[in-house]
């Protein structure tokens, strides 16, 4: 089964459960059994073909549109009547007939009815089911809430378990049934038997990944009815055929009467879709109204994801040929030559949602339209809300990656699922090995548990796309607003980080023997072996060294030449006194330097231009933590239309992070003066 179809994102509201879901959605599937088999009405010699299948068997299914695999909870399925429409393709104007039984049993959705219309479509899906086609079944529905499970998590829907991570549509509303010549499994298949008297039928039973068979029967006259109608029969069939042809050269003179030869593709559509002169009639007239089209055939082939290439080819993102196929870059070009604007980025989606206007006038009903208001057509592929969303967040990470990030070189990250506070355990003690006595007994070692503990918190900003940029169709606007989005995260994960790590007077301190003070603590030779030896005698609880090596030096902007110069140079000259001759450098290649501005602004409590740190690599034993929920270390961004009262398009970007300091004895920190 697949999902053929999807429109109009709506963002879950659960903080677990952050992903853009469509509301609305084709359900194709290879249904377990479709059985066509005629019955008389009345005693006439007319029969009605009634058709039985089953449309979804409440599996997963793997479907375009979706980051996830999708679940429709069936006891959450409202069925607004037993009669529902039966189309073909979904087509309002190819009618096939009506239900009159929906319910859901074992887990599927079954629906019986019969093919009560007098269409090209009936007959086609008759006609065919008869040569053997093996007809499947698609169902449209409205999503009304949909639930994301995580990675890890299960969750019990139809009788059955899944594990995550996949979507789980919780409440639809079930709209109308369509036949289709292709579902979601292309190894279904069918076979056709006719039904004789004295003759039993033989049903050939397919099996495919979703267990799904389909047969196709139509009941046959028997011999008898056969020996009493055979002098009839030729008669009947001549006239038949006479009458029909009759009708078909009068309706094809009204097609043509009615088009004269103005509206060449509806009287050409006419023709071959086997219009009423009243649809001609209604569509010529629509054709004909001024500034609204007649018809609006949506394109198919231009998918969201040529849409979302034109804008990033549009903004000029360096990297777009990385993140799209060839075939999708060439249409995006051929289609939007000059570039694609705010507004026809727009009016592609509202047009795949069903809006007949021509141009953005009315940019109220565009928006609504473009994120899946009021509705016109049945169903549409232009996620609108997915590709402002997508794009906005190629911008958003060049905002975010564009100021200072020294704290992910000196932090340690760790995962959390929620945002409690988190405990973890450093375990420094009596771990070493000890002899063993003969025997080969193993004796129990002792380990000291030190805690630590952190907790990520939510930061978050909302900002608009108002209407002067939607006149102004300015596409910048949803490049320079994530822009904004992720710079403002990067500042605010350094604002706290800093912060954090600058409140540090009773971390480092005399007690903790990671402090050091005097004018012999500048940065230099000797203030750097220092400050090397002090951490080198740094002891676990049971006094002995914990056997861990510095690795970063972290200096202000102020001592980032001689940080450099510690690092690179082999020698270093001392002209401040009356000897001129070189000093060998024993620090050079040692100590990675990192160097941030954030440790001398004076925003900052704690904050110094003589003051540096010797830290060990944050893998090994780090000085400070960074938590992130779920592991997004980057800002999330999403996108809907404006509230009401403000006409426009609202992007809010947010961050779940939070900072601790953790071991003492990571560090040492040097005050860089007396």
């Amino acid at each position: 089964m697949s999902i053929a179809q999807t429109a109009n994102p709506k963002r879950l509201q659960a903080s677990d459960s952050k992903l853009t879901v469509p509301d609305r959605l084709n359900l194709i599937c290879a249904c377990d059994a479709i059985t066509l088999e005629a019955v008389s009405t009345d005693g006439e010699t007319e029969s009605i073909p009634r058709f039985t299948m089953i449309a979804y068997t409440g599996e997963p299914m793997r479907i375009e549109g979706w980051r996830y695999p999708v679940v429709v909870d069936l006891e959450g399925m409202s069925i607004p009547s037993q009669r529902r429409p039966v189309r073909f393709g979904h087509s309002m104007y190819a009618g096939v007939g009506h239900t009159e039984r929906i319910a859901v049993d074992g887990g599927k959705l079954i629906a019986e009815g019969i093919v009560s219309r007098d269409t090209q479509a009936a007959r086609e899906v008759v006609s065919s089911g008869k040569r053997g086609f093996p007809w499947q079944a698609s169902i449209g529905a409205q999503v009304a809430q949909a639930d994301f499970v995580r990675s890890g998590k299960s969750v019990t829907v139809n009788a059955k378990t899944f594990d995550g991570p996949l979507y789980v549509a919780r409440r639809t509303s079930l709209g109308e049934i369509s036949f289709v010549d292709l579902g979601a499994d292309g190894n279904t298949s069918a076979s056709i038997a006719a039904q004789q008297e004295n003759q039993e039928m033989e049903d050939t039973t397919i099996t495919d990944t979703e267990e799904s068979t389909a047969t196709i029967k139509e009941a046959t006259p028997t011999p008898t009815d056969i020996a009493g109608k055979q002098d009839e029969a030729p008669v009947n069939a001549v006239a038949d055929m006479r009458a029909e042809a009759i009708a078909e050269s009068k309706r094809l003179s009204s097609v043509r009467r009615i088009c004269a030869g103005k509206f060449t593709e509806i009287e050409e559509q006419a023709i071959t879709e086997g219009w009423s002169t009243d649809k001609c009639e209604l569509e010529v007239l629509r054709a004909s109204r001024p500034k609204t089209p007649a018809i609006h055939s949506i394109d198919t082939s231009l998918g969201g994801n040529v849409l979302e290439a034109a804008c990033m080819l549009t903004a000029k993102l360096g990297e777009v040929e990385q993140l799209y196929d060839e075939q999708t870059l060439d249409a995006a070009s051929k289609r939007f030559r000059g570039g694609i604007g705010l507004q026809e980025l727009l009016l592609e989606a509202a047009w795949a949602n069903g809006y007949d206007g021509r141009n953005f006038r009315d940019s109220r009903s565009v928006l609504r339209c473009a994120f899946g208001h009021n509705l016109q057509a049945g169903f549409s592929t232009i996620d609108i809300g997915g590709i402002l969303s997508n794009v906005a967040n190629k911008f958003l990470l060049e905002g975010f990656f564009s100021v200072e990030r020294v704290w992910r070189n000196i932090t340690s990250v760790r995962n959390v699922s929620d945002f409690k506070t988190v405990t973890s355990y450093r375990l420094i003690g009596k771990d070493q090995y000890e002899k063993v006595a003969p025997g080969g007994e193993l004796k129990h070692g002792t380990l000291g548990e030190e805690t630590y503990s952190n907790k990520a918190d939510t930061f978050g900003l909302l900002l608009s796309i108002d209407r002067r940029d939607l006149i102004n169709d300015d596409l910048g606007a949803i490049t320079t607003v994530p822009r904004k989005l992720g710079r403002g995260s990067g500042l605010k994960i350094n604002d706290v980080f800093w912060t954090t790590f600058l409140a540090n007077s009773d971390f480092f301190k005399v007690a903790n023997s990671n402090y050091l003070s005097g004018a012999d603590t500048a940065l230099g030779i000797d203030g750097l072996t220092q400050a090397e030896v002090a951490f080198l005698n740094q002891v676990d609880s049971d006094g002995k060294p914990i056997g861990v090596m510095p690795q970063i030096v972290l200096v202000p902007t102020a001592l980032s030449a001689m940080g450099t110069m510690l690092y690179k140079s082999l020698e270093i000259r001392n002209t401040s006194a009356s000897t001129k001759y070189p000093i060998a450098n024993p620090h050079a290649g040692k100590f990675r330097v990192e160097v941030s501005r954030y440790l001398a602004n004076a925003q900052y409590a704690g904050a110094s231009d003589k003051a540096w740190y010797l830290l060990a690599a944050p893998d090994d034993l780090p000085v400070i933590e960074t938590a992130f929920l779920n592991g997004q270390e980057s800002p999330t961004i999403e996108t809907a239309e404006a509230d009401f009262n403000v006409l426009g398009v609202q992007m809010r970007g947010y961050h779940d992070f939070g900072c601790a300091l953790q071991e003492p004895r990571g560090g040492i920190k040097s005050k860089g003066e007396a």
